[in-house]
């Protein structure tokens, strides 16, 4: 089944990461977007990035929505958001370069800015921490949540009035400068170096610029169709994740209501995505980090490398704990599961299902990290199909453990398996359910018994 085959209706859907993010969402929401008639990014910034692949070309973007690619889809980067001026100016120039407009893309009057002080400290406050280090970006995400709370940011919308940008900078660069140069050893900064330079990318930004809430709001009440796309994933929530290895906003499905500015009972669906392995980005515990030759054959199959940082990923085996802790904090109603051809040229491939932890076994996460870190993962060893997946595009062109390997996945988290990625590109996508029109079934049920199409 297509999208174009599919019966309309309306849907209401979150896209989330299931795992430690770089699951694939980038590619999942490009392929839901051809159903939506709108986007919405809900939280995190340029610390996040979605890689799309259409027709040998590669999108990388970091702040404006994946459904940008479709002309027909507005593209709304939600309140929960933190905005880069200068990194999302250049995003939008490089999609303009590339004949792909951003004239469907709208901004949120209260996302919050991130400014050089931010950038600055991130750096600063990372490299102090020595072994301690959480493993940030250094894109000066956390600095600017951390205002945000402290009630001392500055949104989008003060920087299209320039006198109140001009009072609020002031005093916050002049105190900001006290850390710099005090705590850090840095050089200050220049008030008015920096509200010049502000002032030009607010000009440029304005006519994006709505009520965010309102305008999803009224494409609610007109019964379209909305796609709420996460960044980072569950296990990078600042409540529900790995403390204090997690990112500064709440990338669960909880979140991105509060993110857009929504109430949760529009939601329809929430899917989860999640690779056919594990990857970690940054500092950590890891259970099934994999740290020999086949880890290394993962992130060499896999081109695990992060999008915005460059810095390879740990890579390790599925961990069926982390699955189960994500549908529960999700609500998943089904799941996408993306590099299952990764897994290809393997004899074996384990799957953890529970944890040794003190001597017992451990079915359910651990809410604590350094517990986490002392987790011995219990495999399940399924065999390998040593077969390319990637020409399917069907479930009956899967070679029998590859298609085993799902069913187990599916039984193990007790959700359904909507989509199966294998490969980078729109095509290399087993898709029998779009979430967004199709009815409420999918691939694999969780007993891992096929769904008949007909």
């Amino acid at each position: 089944m297509n999208f174009s085959a599919c019966k309309k209706s309306l849907a209401n859907v979150i896209v989330i990461g299931a795992q430690w993010g770089d699951e694939g969402k980038g590619k999942i929401t490009d392929l839901l977007s051809r159903s939506a008639d709108v986007v919405v990014r809900s939280q995190g910034g340029v610390n996040a990035g979605h890689t799309v692949v259409v027709k040998n070309r590669t999108f990388k973007l970091h702040l404006i929505p994946s459904g940008i690619l479709y002309p027909q889809t507005e593209c709304i980067i939600g309140s929960g958001t933190v905005i880069d001026p200068q990194v999302l100016l250049e995003e939008m120039s490089q999609l303009e370069a590339l004949n792909v407009s951003t004239e469907n893309l709208f901004i949120s009057q209260t996302a919050h800015v991130t400014m050089p002080y931010h950038r600055l400290i991130d750096q600063a406050a990372e490299e102090r921490r020595g072994k301690r280090k959480i493993g940030t970006t250094g894109r000066g995400i956390g600095p600017t949540y951390a205002d945000k709370s402290e009630r001392t940011g500055i949104r989008v919308v003060d920087l299209l009035n320039p006198d109140d940008l001009q009072e609020k900078l002031e005093w916050t660069i002049n105190y900001k400068n006290v850390i710099l140069e005090k705590l850090y050893n840095l050089p200050p900064l220049l008030p008015k170096s920096v509200i010049d330079e502000y002032l030009q990318y607010a000009e440029r930004l304005r006519p994006y610029v709505i009520d965010s809430s309102l305008r999803i709001y009224q494409a609610v009440k007109k019964k379209k169709n909305i796609l709420f796309e996460g960044a980072q994933g569950t296990l990078l929530d600042l409540d529900h994740g790995t403390y204090p290895y997690v990112t500064s906003s709440n990338p669960i499905a909880g979140g991105s209501c509060v993110g857009a500015g929504v109430g949760p009972t529009i939601i329809d669906r929430v899917i989860g995505v999640a690779k056919a392995y594990t990857t970690r980005v940054g500092e950590g515990p890891f259970p099934t980090e994999l740290h020999g030759e086949i880890g290394k054959l993962l992130g060499d199959r896999g081109a695990e490398f992060g999008t915005t940082t460059g810095r390879p990923r740990r890579c390790g085996w599925f961990d069926g704990i982390i699955g189960r802790y994500a549908v529960r904090i999700n609500g998943l109603d089904c799941l996408a599961i993306t590099k299952l051809d990764v897994l290809d040229e393997l004899e074996e491939i384990q799957v953890c299902t529970a944890y040794e932890l003190n001597g017992q076994l451990c079915y359910d996460f651990p809410s604590n990290a350094s517990e986490l870190a002392r987790c011995k993962p219990i495999y399940k060893t399924l065999p390998g199909w040593q077969k390319s997946t990637t020409e399917c595009r069907s479930l009956d062109d899967l070679p029998k453990p590859a298609l085993d390997y799902l069913k187990f996945l599916a039984e193990l988290m007790e959700v359904p398996i909507a989509i199966v990625s294998l490969g980078a590109s729109r095509d290399q996508t087993i898709i029998v359910e779009d979430p967004i029109h199709g009815p409420k079934r999918a691939l694999l049920d969780a007993d891992g018994t096929p769904v008949n199409e007909n």
